[in-house]
């Protein structure tokens, strides 16, 4: 080793952050706070934003599969993009972009102009988690690391919860442009803020770029772009009785394998795949995606669940996930301390036991289901999330070298959203799913010739005389009110039976969380 490489090493060994970690992870999280929080808030107001601009609620959900096609591409190669702007120079550009186009969309006067206008905003608002997760890895050593995670978790595992109760209650109480308008204060504040405290360290200065390999960008973009388009527009198509469907799983499929296959071969691969060689990225990379299914699922079925059987308002619908966001925030320090003492591998698989009894809890769900209920079976399953992600996220980075967390930043980040957008689309094909399978199955006892059926007729006929109605009409009223009583108690089985997965999937990811190291966890720097 010549000198000036022994000087090089010695002064990247010494590097610390101009100013104090925990103000630049503060920093760095507000904007990922505001990225991940768009993701959900939109969900709400589709249907306000459809009737504004003279578009169908099918039209309007383009505005968010346009986000999401440009966010799942650009967040697997932000890592490329990061050497080639330079790393803090492109989390600045992505800030500032994501908030202009913020304000476009507020602005967006036609369908079409949202659209366009959402692209640029998943497009840029890709490159925020991976780089949020980059700079914690290099502002903090490895045995400090879980506890920066904690505050990276309330952008992660909360800005899910709170987007759609925000995003209910500026509709309700406003206009759905604020909240778009909602970013720009908030992005103004993190660009100030990021280019004041952030700085590159020497050995991500001192990285060069790959260059632009056009053909794995191209196969990427190809395969993700397909696949997101698949996943958001297959309930409304009619999965795979479409055309449209096909064609799009078809390019997804050759377009994903195309990558791997281009990626393990390139001399200068715009990925580097070598990161999956580390044992415990590339279990960290399944287990978050789990988690990531079945947060983005839960957070999806729950306000729907509540809106669409038990009547709730956009507010009060999201207001059955707010108390979940504070538990998470209550446990997170708590979680943070266990990992001191156990290995960080049984503390996931904690979290993901606990998750699955609290999905089978709330399995039980009835058609008359209260408002305390409803939040407390919510409330346990993002307990279980408290037990994941902060573990998840110390473990993955562990023993990966430091020359592989931009990239591996950029996948695990990919892992959590592309498997959370499978999560929403699987979840809400099941209720429709299984709606059919019991409307069929309990449709043979609703016939004149089922005894039980006549007299549930007989009771409605009755109680509609005893309030004056009379005549032929009652007959058909109490049929009529019957079978609204039949559909209610069919989705609310369809959706006990999601919950139900769901929990299946949580149980059968405990295993996995043993191919974790062993010496990962428990005591300073995970060693055990």
């Amino acid at each position: 080793m010549s000198a000036v490489e022994a000087a090089g090493q010695r002064s990247e060994a010494a590097w610390k952050p101009a100013y104090n970690p925990w103000l630049i992870a503060v920093t760095v999280t507000l904007a990922a706070f505001m990225e991940i929080l768009d993701t959900t808030i939109v969900n709400v107001a589709l249907p306000h934003i459809a009737g504004s601009l003279s578009s169908s609620s099918d039209e309007a959900t383009w505005a968010l599969t346009s986000y999401l096609v440009a966010n799942g591409i650009v967040l697997t190669i932000s890592g490329w993009l990061g050497d080639l702007f330079g790393r803090k120079r492109y989390f600045i550009i992505c800030i500032a972009m994501f908030t202009v186009c913020s304000f476009l969309c507020g602005t967006a006067t036609s369908l079409g102009q949202l659209i366009i206008y959402r692209l640029a905003q998943g497009f840029f608002g890709g490159g925020l988690q991976p780089n949020q997760q980059s700079i914690i890895l290099d502002t903090f050593p490895p045995a400090r690391r879980g506890a920066a995670f904690g505050v990276t978790a309330i952008a992660t595992v909360v800005a899910p919860v709170l987007g759609p109760t925000l995003g209910g209650y500026i509709t309700d109480q406003a206009s759905w442009r604020w909240i778009f308008f909602l970013n720009i204060p908030v992005g103004v504040l993190a660009v100030f803020l990021v280019s004041i405290l952030v700085e590159d360290p020497p050995w991500v200065k001192s990285r060069r770029s790959r260059g632009v390999d056009y053909i794995g960008l191209s196969l990427i973009t190809l395969g993700l772009g397909a696949l997101q388009i698949m996943m958001d527009r297959g309930e409304d198509e009619g999965w795979f009785e479409s055309g449209f469907i096909w064609l799009m799983a078809l390019i997804a499929l050759l377009g994903i394998l195309g990558a791997i296959g281009w990626l393990l071969i390139a001399r200068k691969p715009i990925v580097d795949l070598n990161v999956f060689k580390d044992r415990n990225f590339a279990a960290g990379c399944i287990l978050i995606g789990a988690m990531g299914a079945i947060l983005y699922a839960s957070a999806v079925i729950i306000p729907q669940f509540a809106q669409q059987n038990l009547s709730y308002t956009a507010t009060w619908a999201g207001l059955v996930l707010s108390p979940g966001g504070v538990a998470v925030i209550v446990l997170i320090p708590i979680v943070g301390r266990l990992m001191t003492v156990i290995q960080t591998r049984y503390v996931i698989a904690i979290g993901f036991t606990i998750m699955g009894l609290a999905l089978l809890y709330s399995s039980t769900i009835t058609p008359g289901i209260d408002f305390e209920t409803l939040v407390k079976m919510r409330t346990a399953q993002t307990a279980g999330l408290a037990f994941l992600f902060v573990p998840i996220s110390t473990v993955t980075y562990l023993t990966l070298p430091r020359r592989l967390n931009g990239d591996g930043a950029a996948l695990f980040s990919m892992f959590r959203n592309v498997f959370g957008s499978i999560g929403i689309s699987l979840s809400t094909a099941q209720v429709t799913q299984r709606s059919q399978v019991h409307q069929t199955y309990l449709s043979q006892w609703a016939g004149p010739f089922h005894q039980p059926y006549e007299a549930l007729i007989a009771t409605y006929e009755n109680s509609l005389r005893s309030m004056g109605r009379a005549g032929a009409a009652v007959h058909n009223v109490a049929v009529g009110q019957v079978y609204a009583a039949f559909r209610a108690q069919v989705s609310v089985l369809a959706y006990a039976d999601v919950f139900y997965y769901c929990s299946i999937v949580a149980f059968v990811v405990v295993p996995f969380c043993f191919l974790l190291s062993p010496k990962t966890g428990g005591g300073a720097g995970g060693a055990h």
